[in-house]
Order: structure tokens, then C-alpha cells, then sequence
């Protein structure tokens, strides 16, 4: 894949997520239920690999490493993320003349000293350029488990598609120019949805490579919104969900739902009765997506449809949540459905009390 734009970093995609928790036995199930496998273990530290198809998870319950102190902050979450670049040494020097500041990674997921910066919330975003097979960080600091497939298909969810973050009010912008002035990304969408009692603004910011989308989100009107919720429940800004990308959505939730699976409150039925008609000859099985809540998205102006379809997880570990996502030639993040989710949320909330239309109309 080209690039889309200049990319004076030598993006070239996701590496992993870093994951953490205050105990072994949260994070694990919930990798399971998604169909990952555990595939390695670090030959010195307590830090596992969880696999599928391209995506790589790290679970990281190193004492004394910086995962260990995230996870006495926020519990259970996404401590770290890696991107892939053609040159990390020259990368992480291009990262601090831009102000970037330096994370020391003497106890990271790695004996390797990964360059890595501080990203949202303190979060840590890594500098990886051994990922070639054989040769990878994998390959020299951990050991494959005995009789695990090294690649497994999982449910057949192939790439890290995109990684979004709920940030404090007023935040969105400086996230947005840390990005563009770090590693040249380009905002691609701006979202002001407003739902029925609260609202958010977002920005979708894609690099160069455009394989690594970061979408930005902020609470945008009133209190008590999701995002305010999330940043309570999370003690800070953070990763909100991640979101995975497959070639055959509904294969793929009839394997989650097996699994246990659970996801957001589907859309009103009228959703669907209207797809014809926001998407005329879109082609898709109207009924095997309402039976399973998977929503729909694109253009199909100018003669071939260009769709997107994604559905929600529940919330899983703390206030995140994951995505599932079946891309058509569509590259966008379902703006059409972005209300649809958002007001999905808003009716969650208001089901557990976490806000009501009495406080949300004060």
C-alpha cells in the first residue's frame, strides 16, 4: 500500500497493543471470547503474546514496570501501543525534535529497549522496526508455546483497523496537532454529533501509511455524557475501543457470539427499514444484519457501493470497548452509524441510571 501522504517517520502500521491489569485472569477471557490465542511467553518477565491473524496483543504484569503502576491507576486497560516504522533509532530522534517526550523502557513488555514516547494519558507509543518473521522482537524475546499455531486465524479477524480515544474537554485539538506534528497525520473526518441529552466531538486522524487511524473524541455539550463517564470511570484520557477489521462480518459475529460475546443495544428496527433508502442498492442481507444488530454504512453513489459495516462489543475491561468491522472499499469510520452508536450508548447509560432525562434537561 502506498502512502496516502508524505510520511517522514516511515509509518507502516499497528505492532501491538500493550494490555494490563492488577491481576492475572481479566484480560485473558476477554482476548478468548475474541478469538486470540495465546501464543508466547517472554523468557524473563511476565509478559504474554495473544494473536490473531496481524493483530498482536501484549499482556504485561511485570512488577515494578510501567504497566504494573498504569494498572494501579486505571485497572484493567491498554496501557501502550506500538507503530511499526521502517527506522526506529531515526524515528525516535525525528519523535523528540519535535517534542515528543521520551519514555524509558528499561522495564517494558521486552528485554529489548524499545524507543518509545509518552502518548495520551501516559500511555506509551513504541517504535518498532524488527517485525519481519525471524527476525521479529517475538522471535528474539520470547518462546513460542509448544503446539500453538504461531498465526492463528482466530475468528477471522485479520488487522488492527483503527484505535480511539476519549480525551478531556478542550484536549481534542492538542491531541490532534501532537499527532500531526509528530508523525504527520492528517485529519480525515470531523464528527459534532449531538444525541438527545449529551454530545461529543470527534476528529478521525489517519498517517501516512494509512494503515493507522486514530480517531479523537470530547465531550461537547452539558455533563454526565459517555465521555465524561468514561474519563471518570477510567481516572483519565485513554483508549475508549479498538477496533478489528475481517473479510465476513457475519461469519465472524456468528463465531463471537458462540464464544459469548456480548454487544451495545442494537438500533431501533426503524434503522433498518431505512437502509434502502439511505443506501439504495446497497446489496446487503437486510434481515441477517437486524438479527444481529450489525450496522451499515458507505455511499453507494456513482455505481459501486462503497459500505462499511461494524457492530459494538459491551463494555470489557473497565469503561473499553471493542469494534468489529467489515470494510467494502469504504475507508471512512461509519459516520452514518456514528449517531446510531453514540444514541446507542446514550439509551445504555440512561438503562443503568448513569444518567437520566431529568439531570440531562437541568
Amino acid at each position: 500500500m502506498a502512502d496516502l501522504f508524505e510520511n517522514p517517520m516511515g509509518l507502516d502500521g499497528f505492532e501491538f497493543v500493550e494490555f494490563t491489569a492488577p491481576e492475572r485472569g481479566v484480560l485473558e477471557p476477554v482476548f478468548e471470547k475474541m478469538g486470540f490465542t495465546h501464543v508466547a511467553r517472554h523468557r524473563s518477565k511476565d509478559v504474554d503474546l495473544w494473536r490473531q491473524g496481524d493483530v498482536n496483543f501484549v499482556t504485561n504484569y511485570e512488577p515494578g514496570s510501567h504497566a504494573f503502576y498504569y494498572a494501579r491507576e486505571h485497572g484493567a486497560s491498554a496501557c501502550g501501543m506500538a507503530f511499526r516504522v521502517k527506522n526506529a533509532r531515526s524515528a525516535y530522534q525525528r519523535a523528540l525534535e519535535q517534542g515528543a517526550e521520551p519514555v524509558v523502557v528499561d522495564t517494558g513488555p521486552m528485554e529489548l529497549r524499545l524507543p518509545a514516547i509518552k502518548g495520551i494519558g501516559g500511555a506509551t507509543v513504541y517504535l518498532i522496526d524488527r517485525y519481519a518473521e525471524g527476525s521479529s522482537i517475538y522471535d528474539i524475546d520470547f518462546d513460542w508455546l509448544e503446539g500453538v499455531d504461531r498465526h492463528p486465524a482466530g475468528f477471522g479477524f485479520h488487522t488492527l483497523d483503527h484505535l480511539t480515544h476519549n480525551v478531556y474537554r478542550g484536549r481534542m485539538d492538542y491531541w490532534a496537532e501532537y499527532y500531526e506534528r509528530l508523525f504527520n497525520f492528517r485529519e480525515i473526518r470531523f464528527f459534532d454529533i449531538k444525541g438527545e441529552h449529551t454530545g461529543l466531538l470527534s476528529k478521525a486522524m489517519t498517517a501516512p501509511d494509512g494503515k493507522i487511524r486514530i480517531p479523537l473524541n470530547e465531550e461537547s455539550a452539558g455533563g454526565g455524557g459517555q465521555i465524561e463517564e468514561y474519563l471518570m470511570a477510567y481516572n483519565g484520557e485513554g483508549i475508549q475501543h479498538i477496533a478489528f477489521a475481517c473479510d465476513d462480518i457475519i461469519a465472524c459475529w456468528d463465531r463471537l457470539a458462540a464464544a459469548g460475546q456480548t454487544f451495545m443495544p442494537p438500533p431501533p428496527d426503524t434503522y433498518y427499514d431505512m437502509l434502502e433508502e439511505r443506501l439504495p442498492g446497497h446489496s446487503e442481507p437486510v434481515e441477517e444484519l437486524k438479527k444481529r444488530g450489525i450496522l451499515l454504512d458507505g455511499s453507494t453513489e456513482g455505481g459501486e457501493p462503497r459500505l462499511l459495516l461494524q457492530i459494538f462489543s459491551e463494555t470489557e475491561l473497565g469503561p473499553m470497548f471493542f469494534e468489529f468491522i467489515q470494510r467494502k472499499k469504504d475507508e471512512g469510520f461509519g459516520e452514518g452509524n456514528f449517531k446510531a452508536l453514540f444514541e446507542s450508548i446514550e439509551r445504555d447509560q440512561l438503562n443503568r441510571g448513569a444518567i437520566s432525562d431529568a439531570a440531562a434537561e437541568a
